[in-house]
């Protein structure tokens, strides 16, 4: 075997281990990653053409965080020359009290959105039915997933860090409270932290390491459709559906969606998908639930043809509260539980993980692994 000094090993090349290696590449730490399958692969979580970003929350905490992310975008796509975040506004819509609890979040945190009559969303926003209240707010949009993984890893290595497809990670373990050995085939690396943000696959890699939270890992069916125009806009969107429509329409949870150039419309269904084993996917959409996503696409898309559409597959790994985990136990850092929701905090989550590497500062208490109970 091959011995290998260094500061810290990243374990997962997802949105959250690309950032952290680029975090804690510019602050001068020797680190590698370690990512288990090829450059570009579709098994995880983080691969496609688009993502939804929004500030629109009703926690103050995630406000917080998706506001530094997009300052850390813009900061990723100043250094890599790459376009990776478009702003396009984004819609919520609903018979829900939600939105009115979205609203005074964002106002109280300082970006204030609007509320618009229907008709006058669909003026705008074509594509779209709308359904009670609508809430717009401006500083959403599109994320580049693909390229954001790119840019991340292309300028972590013009930092000095050392990353390393096909490489998948067999043990870990701790040998001190800074001394931590992981082994990736003949290759040993002794370092003094290990930052693990392995998507689905945290509970193989780090049960009976440190206490995690149940995990629910599923395969999630969003689909491309087909727009009917080219020449319509689309916000990014979120319907949320109340019980009593979920229970008329057989719907099931509320629906995201972006319009994705080269690609169409995508939209999905929220943590809906069969539970499955991260290594034993078939990829396939289960027949019922893409069904009722299009029966969804015929009713609420006006704009696109709900007969002409390309599944997606993806994983979710879901906590209880679907709250993330970022936190520290001894030499171990953990990435995980990012519950369909954490792509638009990737640089922010990275500046986290960095802080909880190389100082061991914690983020709001939320995010611990013994949070508090709400």
């Amino acid at each position: 075997m091959t011995r290998h000094e260094v500061d810290v090993v990243v374990v997962g090349g997802g949105g959250m281990g690309s950032a952290a290696v680029w975090r804690l590449a510019g602050r001068g730490a020797d680190v590698v990653l370690l990512e288990r399958f090829e450059a570009g692969h579709v098994r995880g979580a983080s691969h496609g053409a688009s993502r939804i970003f929004r500030v629109s929350y009703i926690e103050p905490a995630y406000i917080r965080l998706a506001r530094e992310a997009e300052g850390l975008w813009r900061e990723l796509e100043a250094d890599s020359g790459v376009s990776l975040l478009t702003l396009t506004g984004g819609v919520n819509h609903g018979r829900t009290t939600d939105l009115g609890l979205l609203a005074e979040a964002v106002e109280a945190a300082g970006t204030p959105g609007e509320w618009l009559a229907p008709e006058e969303a669909a003026e705008r926003w074509p594509g779209l039915r709308y359904d009670g209240k609508v809430f717009f707010h401006p500083a959403s949009g599109r994320l580049h997933a693909d390229g954001a993984l790119s840019a991340l890893q292309a300028q972590a290595v013009r930092l000095g860090a050392v990353v390393r497809h096909e490489t998948p990670v067999t043990s870990i373990v701790v040998r001190g409270d800074d001394a931590v050995e992981v082994v990736a085939g003949e290759d040993v690396y002794h370092a003094k932290r290990v930052v693990v943000a392995a998507g689905a696959w945290a509970e193989k890699l780090l049960g009976g390491l440190v206490p995690l939270p149940p995990l629910r890992i599923t395969q999630e069916q969003p689909a491309y459709f087909t727009p009917l125009r080219d020449d319509v806009a689309w916000p990014s969107f979120v319907h949320h559906l109340d019980r009593e429509t979920l229970e008329a329409t057989g719907f099931l949870s509320g629906v995201y969606g972006l319009g994705t150039p080269g690609e169409g419309v995508k939209a999905g269904f929220h943590g809906t998908g069969p539970v499955v084993d991260p290594d034993a996917r078939d990829f396939q959409p289960e027949p019922a639930q893409l069904r009722i996503l299009r029966e969804y696409a015929r009713t609420w898309l006006p704009g696109v043809d709900a007969d002409a559409f390309t599944p997606i597959s993806c994983t979710y790994t879901t906590t209880p509260t679907s709250d993330f985990v970022l936190d520290r136990v001894g030499p171990i850092v953990v990435a995980a539980g990012f519950s369909g929701h954490g792509f638009k905090f990737v640089p922010a989550v990275g500046r986290i993980l960095a802080d909880l590497a190389l100082t061991g500062e914690r983020p709001d208490a939320r995010f611990a692994l013994n949070r508090p109970p709400d």
